[in-house]
């Protein structure tokens, strides 16, 4: 893209004036997380590291919770493992006997298993010891386990248990010291994800989370008619992760839950009902056990004892609770160390007021449920192709392993690069969707692509110049494809080549719809990132996050709709040592979502008061565009123009179009003005993630 363009005729008869910056999307929105204190131009956010955060909660919407993606801790990649995905890469089964149910619950491969009926254990109490790799979800409410459940063993990892009823173990003892009849119990696993399912009325508890079990999320559940509910811990080591949220805990005595020595407990949005004249009645609620640092958000406590209970070694930091008919101890403080539970993962948080109707309404095994996992659960199997630099890969670059996969290939290929760096211009086809490119290296700077052209580059068959798009150093121009875990960089020399015209030079290009661009490092400074669809008239979605972008010029543009999230934008100086420049420069259809940067760092060592957030590039002079971006929730440094942070291109006013802000913080925020528009409130609801995204929930894998 130019930076200096002619003007074309001002046509204020073509280019019609937005009536509204408002479009709204679909209920089931992505969490949207608090801007992150990065620091420096790579920060405490890791450039050394794979992040931790990766996808995104979905509370809180008329789907009540339904997600295909699991969130929380479970969500966090770590110990060898990337998110909790369960059976995805196995073969989907439905079982409606006892046999069936525990030949796949066992077994060695990925299953995606299926309950379809009541299946009674046999004998009372009997507990299946599910394998890794597992997904276990009721067909729509059918699905029920009766008189027993499961457990998950030391090392077991990347479990799913969903949309399940499982109950009626109980002996006829409520405080049951010989029958150790759980539910779900897991001792010594990670990555486990609970969610949708009621459990209630067995012989021990309904869940318990022993022995060091880590990277849990319990969500969306009904946990009822119970002497303990929930139990956490069983060491005195303080290393496990959980998220507990969405739950409604209705008529158990105690553990709802009980939490010990958990290192980051984080529990958020949950229903603690202790109804009254019945026989059942609360000891205490959420108890903060041992060492356990746990952090209490936007719940709601109805008729409890001892709401919130803490050892005096035990840390409990609230958060906008509600607390209606209670009594006793309700307790925060200690000494442990402050936590934010938006640096391991993103989440939306329900107001508190309305947590029971809504859990009322969504917790529990529900068809939508079932649905939501069905469509993203059966997919085949990824197929890997390996690409080594020195030759101990299938393939020595990059483009060899893309030429590869076959065209119109139906199933995910992973095109897993091993550290190094690889001097090559790479380009996924169109033909070849569904493609992943990973680095595989422990940190995003091990596996470098670079190369060098720019717009004004010269072809080597003498055809003429690469042009803006053609000088990109990896374009994907395929469907459902993804870049992970890998520097991408296009290192023109602009200093170098002041007689030559075109310095446009692009590191990343992306052509296509649902394009997942995480954990990168992508580097340039005029035009880095380019962000198209396949044609005009086509829609182009791109999700980025937790990644870093550094330019100087235009440097995030193109009509694509596309979110920067949780990630960090670095300015750069010009070829000349100057500082002045446009992070985006967006040239969105009128129809259509813009660039939404959402929960970012801008940073950079440049001067004060010398960048635009952005322009409007009306390509070609087309009047008929409609250019948008959103700022929100974002740190913006010094370096942002406070007064006039956006500008004019070709001749078309950036009034005219769709430029806005929201909530942002840092040096380079600013209070709302005729230059500088804030969305209010209830048109930030409209200009949310999701409305971005649509029906598309990008994938943790």
């Amino acid at each position: 893209m130019s930076e200096t363009r002619s003007k074309p005729p001002r046509s204020r008869s073509r280019h019609r004036r937005r009536r509204s910056a408002l479009v709204l999307g679909v209920p089931l929105a992505l969490a949207s997380a608090g801007a992150m204190a990065y620091g420096g131009v790579f920060g405490v956010f890791g450039a050394d590291a794979q992040p931790k955060a990766s996808a995104a909660t979905a509370a809180g919407s008329a789907l009540a919770g339904v997600t295909d993606v699991a969130n929380g801790f479970a969500s966090v990649n770590a110990l060898g493992q990337n998110g909790t995905y369960g059976g995805r890469d196995g073969q989907t089964v439905t079982v409606k006997t006892l046999a069936d149910l525990e030949k796949y619950a066992t077994a060695a491969e990925p299953y995606i298993i299926v309950v379809a009926a009541t299946i009674t254990m046999d004998p009372v109490g009997k507990e299946i010891k599910v394998q890794s790799d597992k997904t276990i979800i009721g067909a729509g409410t059918s699905g029920q386990i009766v008189g027993g459940g499961f457990f998950l063993g030391q090392g077991v990892h990347n479990v799913i248990i969903r949309n399940l009823t499982i109950r009626d173990a109980y002996q006829g003892v409520w405080n049951d010291k010989e029958h150790d009849f759980d539910a779900i119990q897991m001792d010594g696993a990670h990555h486990v994800w609970i969610d949708h399912n009621d459990l209630r009325h067995m012989a021990d508890g309904l869940i318990d989370s022993r022995k060091d079990t880590t990277y849990l999320t319990v969500s969306w559940n009904k946990l009822s008619q119970e002497n303990k509910a929930f139990g956490i811990g069983w060491t005195e080591n303080t290393t496990a992760d959980i998220t507990i949220h969405h739950n409604w805990i209705r008529e158990t005595e105690q553990r709802n839950p009980s939490t010990d020595n958990v290192a980051h407990a984080h529990l958020y949005n949950n229903y603690l009902e202790d109804e009254a004249g019945t026989t059942i009645k609360s000891s205490y609620g959420n108890y903060s056990r041992g060492k356990t640092n746990m952090v209490l958000e936007n719940s709601y406590f109805q008729g409890m004892t001892n709401p919130v209970v803490r050892d005096a070694t035990a840390t409990v930091v609230q958060r906008g609770n509600v607390f209606s008919g209670t009594t006793g101890k309700n307790e925060s403080g200690g000494s442990g160390a402050a936590w934010d539970p938006k640096k391991f993962y993103s989440y939306t948080l329900d107001k508190a007021a309305d947590v029971p109707a809504l859990l009322k309404s969504g917790v529990g095994p529900r068809s939508s449920v079932a649905k939501a996992t069905a469509a993203t659960t059966t997919a085949a199997a990824a197929t890997t192709l390996t690409v080594a630099a020195d030759g101990s890969g299938q393939y020595k670059t990059v483009q060899a392993a893309v030429n590869a996969v076959p065209a119109n290939n139906a199933s995910r290929v992973v095109i897993s690069v091993k550290p190094g760096t690889y001097r090559e211009v790479v380009k996924v086809p169109s033909n070849k969707p569904h493609v992943t490119i990973q680095g595989t290296g422990g940190s995003r700077k091990d596996t470098v692509i670079v190369y060098g052209n720019s717009a004004g580059t010269q072809k080597p068959d003498g055809s003429g110049t690469y042009g803006t798009p053609g000088s990109a150093t990896l374009a994907v121009e395929s469907d459902d494809s993804q870049v992970r875990n890998l520097t991408v960089t296009n290192d023109f020399d602009e200093a170098k080549n002041q007689s030559q015209a075109g310095h446009q030079a692009v590191a990343l290009r992306t052509g296509a719809d649902k394009v997942v661009l995480d954990s990168l490092i992508v580097n340039g400074d005029q035009d880095t990132l380019e962000l198209e669809t396949a044609a005009k008239d086509k829609l182009g979605r791109v999700y980025i996050t937790n990644s870093y972008v550094t330019g100087n010029v235009d440097f995030i543009f193109g009509r694509a709709t596309v979110v920067v999230d949780k990630s960090v934008i670095t300015l750069k100086k010009r070829w000349d040592g100057t500082s002045a420049g446009y992070i985006t420069a967006p040239s969105t259809p009128a129809d259509r979502k813009g660039i939404l940067i959402n929960s970012t760092t801008v940073n950079g060592d440049v001067a004060s008061g010398s960048f635009f957030l952005g322009r409007n590039w009306h390509a070609g002079g087309d009047a008929a565009l409609d250019p948008q971006t959103t700022v929100r929730n974002s740190s913006l440094s010094a370096a942002i123009k406070t007064a006039t942070p956006w500008s004019d291109m070709g001749g078309f006013s950036w009034k005219d179009d769709r430029f806005a802000e929201y909530k942002n913080t840092g040096a380079g925020s600013g209070a709302a003005s005729g230059n500088r528009p804030q969305l209010t409130d209830a048109q930030a609801t409209g200009q949310e993630v999701a409305d971005w995204l649509g029906d598309w929930t990008p994938t943790a894998g």
